[in-house]
C-alpha cells in the first residue's frame, strides 16, 4: 500500500514517509496526556536544557527526541523516496522521440516528457510512425545530444501516468527553451493538459505562428494537422 502524498500551494508534494513524519510531529505537539493542547509541553521540552545523564552527557526527553527525529525524516526522506520527482540540473542520456528524453538526475536515469507540446509519434508500437515523426526526433536529438546539460522546470504535476517526469527543458549552456523551440520550428504542436499550464499562452502563440508560416510539419503533413492527440 502506498501512502497518499501531501501538496502545498506551490505544487511540490511530500512523499508518503515524509508526510507520516509531519503527522507524527503534529500529534506530539498537539497532545498532552490524551487531551488537546496548544503544544506547550512538547515545545518547552525542545527549548529547555535537557536533563543530564550519568557522566554529565545530556540527552533529549522522549517526546522531544521523537519530534527531532520526525523533523530529520521530513528533510531527508523526500529526496530518496520512491516516486520522488527531482527537478533542476540534469544531463541528457538519450533521446527517445521528439518529445521524450532520458536524463541523468539525482543519481539515476529518468524518462522526461516535455510538457506543453506534442510531436508526431515514432516509438509507440501500437501506432504507425506519424508524418514528420522521424524529423521531430532528429531535431530533438540535434538540440539535446547525449551529454547535454539541461535544467528541468516542473509544473503542477510531477509525473504522468507512465511515471515519466513532466518538465519544461532548458539547455543549460545558452538557456534555450527546448519545448518552445520545437514548436516555433514546426516540429511540435502546442498540447497543454491542465493543470500543467504555466507556458500555455507562449506555446500556443508559437504554434499559431508556425502554422501560419507553414513551417515543418504544418507544410509537410498538410491536412494531417500534426500529431494525434495524446500525452
Amino acid at each position: 500500500m502506498r501512502l497518499p502524498s501531501a501538496r502545498h500551494p506551490g505544487g511540490a508534494r511530500l512523499a508518503g514517509p515524509a508526510a507520516v513524519a509531519v503527522l507524527v510531529l503534529l500529534a506530539l505537539l498537539a497532545r498532552d496526556g490524551g487531551r488537546p493542547h496548544l503544544a506547550r509541553p512538547a515545545a518547552v521540552a525542545l527549548l529547555r536544557p535537557p536533563p543530564a545523564r550519568r557522566g554529565g552527557r545530556p540527552r533529549l526527553a522522549g517526546p522531544a527526541a521523537v519530534a527531532v527525529l520526525a523533523l530529520l525524516a521530513l528533510l531527508v526522506l523526500p529526496a530518496c523516496a520512491p516516486g520522488a520527482a527531482p527537478a533542476g540540473p540534469a544531463t541528457v542520456a538519450r533521446v527517445v522521440d521528439g518529445d521524450t528524453v532520458e536524463v541523468r538526475v539525482a543519481g539515476r536515469v529518468e524518462p522526461v516528457r516535455l510538457i506543453g507540446i506534442d510531436t508526431p509519434e515514432t516509438s509507440d508500437p501500437r501506432r504507425p510512425v506519424e508524418c514528420f515523426g522521424a524529423e521531430a526526433t532528429a531535431r530533438t536529438s540535434a538540440l539535446l545530444p547525449e551529454g547535454t546539460e539541461v535544467v528541468l522546470e516542473r509544473d503542477v504535476e510531477a509525473r504522468d501516468r507512465y511515471d515519466r517526469l513532466l518538465a519544461y527543458v532548458y539547455r543549460k549552456e545558452d538557456g534555450l527553451f527546448v519545448n518552445l523551440a520545437l514548436v516555433e520550428e514546426g516540429y511540435a504542436v502546442s498540447a497543454t493538459y491542465p493543470p500543467n499550464v504555466a507556458h500555455r499562452d507562449e506555446l500556443g502563440a508559437a504554434a499559431a505562428a508556425a502554422r501560419e508560416a507553414g513551417r515543418g510539419l504544418w507544410e509537410r503533413c498538410g491536412s494531417c494537422r500534426g500529431p494525434s492527440a495524446g500525452r
